[in-house]
């Protein structure tokens, strides 16, 4: 699967990118429990979409990386896909970033929006897990 085939609302994802930037985490509380969401951007030959990273996903890659997403989920935000592997998923790294990347000027931490813009962050309570590593 490619970039290209992906629509709104698709499931069972299966694509190999490449991560081009890796966005600030940010905080948030939801059904009572704490979490943070990062915005990664990933691209493979036939364009490019945010990643959405939830939790102890965020820590998994950087820019550069390759990464795979199995059984992933495309939802939209405000208008604009975004892949993510969800609760069912999984996000594997296959090729880790070398210092080459560095040198290729790929940037990292994408400036994050303001406070205001993520109060109604869409979060579900899936996406949240427990902080023994279980889902809820």
């Amino acid at each position: 699967m490619q970039i290209k085939d992906l629509k709104p609302k698709q499931g069972n994802v299966d694509v190999v990118v490449d991560v081009i930037d890796v966005g600030i985490p940010r905080e948030f509380e939801k059904f009572g429990k704490a979490g943070r969401v990062s915005t990664a951007i990933t691209k493979d030959e036939t364009g490019d979409i945010k990643l959405t990273l939830w939790n102890e996903e965020i820590e998994k890659i950087k820019a550069g990386d390759k990464i795979h997403i199995i059984n992933g989920y495309v939802n939209e935000w405000q208008g604009e896909m975004q892949l993510t592997a969800g609760r069912l998923g999984k996000l594997e790294v296959v090729g880790k970033a070398s210092e080459s990347a560095e040198d290729t000027k790929i940037r990292t931490n994408i400036p994050s929006k303001s406070e205001k813009e993520f109060e109604d962050l869409n979060v579900e309570e899936e996406d949240i897990e427990d902080s023994d590593d279980e889902e809820i």
